[in-house]
């Protein structure tokens, strides 16, 4: 019988049918041999109290909690201790590409976006699902049901990535459209100008809710694997660009390195996780990764 990591290879997940599989395997992973749960805390607060604030009501002071503290503690509510989460996943035509790996930019954020809506309906916490290319296309109301899961991958396999993008706008959408403090997981190869991208991040912070951005990009895109000359395509405005590929590696290797350092510097600045990732990546590995780096900051 193969083993939970024969499964997790990105070539045999390709193979399973059922998106909520590949989520199952990959969760299932990560808990198997863990003493201590990455998950735990991946919500912004898992403590059933907080602390008393002026404007409380003190009768939801929490009198045990009190004699063992000497603090004063009230009860969280359930609209308190849930947090709902959102999909965001880019739908542009540059997110079908792929040059030598098994899945796609796109079919590897699905693969990502369908391990973290399971995770958060195991968590019991809310999510939802957002579509964008250049504006939101599609939205589903976060639920933290069991069959929310199979809804939302079931809508997600039958998309296809195409047409041009407006990242920047599609954020400063999707910052209008919820009404309370959320979590936001955003899923694009971020190929656009940086600005406009930076000020929608930052407005979508300023209204109170959590971000994650996973920054996928193909393996051919990070290590440009080309030698001699090279007519490329641009895949949203078909414009093509003839270049001698092996003089021309060093520069671009130098610039998307740059590329991802900005985002990594503006993403810091603004409190913003930021999760720069490739398709030559095992998925399952590098979430782990960050997940558990997540939980140590809280």
């Amino acid at each position: 019988m193969p083993s939970t990591e024969q499964y997790l290879k990105p070539e045999v997940i390709r193979q399973i049918a059922r998106l909520d599989l590949r989520a199952q395997f990959i969760v299932k992973g990560f808990m198997q041999g863990m003493h201590a749960s990455p998950f735990h805390g991946f919500s912004v607060e898992f403590s059933e109290h907080r602390k008393y604030t002026s404007g409380d009501d003190p009768k939801d002071i929490d009198w045990m909690v009190y004699a063992k503290t000497d603090k004063y503690y009230v009860k969280k509510f359930e609209a308190e201790t849930n947090i709902h989460g959102y999909l965001a996943m880019d739908l542009s035509r540059s997110m079908g590409y792929t040059y030598r790996q098994q899945l796609t930019k796109f079919e590897y954020g699905i693969c990502l976006a369908a391990a973290m809506c399971y995770l958060m309906i195991h968590q019991q916490d809310p999510v939802g699902l957002i579509t964008f290319d250049e504006k939101v296309r599609d939205s589903l109301p976060p639920k933290s049901k069991r069959k929310q899961l199979g809804t939302v991958l079931s809508h997600l396999a039958r998309l296809k990535p195409s047409g041009k993008t407006d990242i920047a706008q599609s954020i400063v959408q999707i910052a209008a459209m919820l009404r309370q403090r959320s979590l936001v997981m955003i899923f694009s190869d971020l190929l656009a100008d940086t600005a406009p991208v930076f000020r929608s991040l930052r407005r979508l912070r300023h209204r109170g809710h959590d971000v994650i951005l996973f920054h996928i990009l193909d393996e051919a895109e990070v290590k440009f694997p080309f030698d001699g000359m090279i007519e490329f395509n641009e895949p949203e405005t078909d414009e093509k660009l003839q270049v001698d590929a092996t003089n021309f590696r060093g520069d671009y290797v130098a610039g998307i390195e740059a590329f991802r350092e900005e985002y990594r510097q503006e993403c810091y600045q603004s409190g913003i996780d930021y999760v720069p990732l490739d398709t030559s990546m095992q998925f399952d590995r590098a979430l782990t990764e960050y997940l558990t780096s997540r939980q140590a900051r809280f």
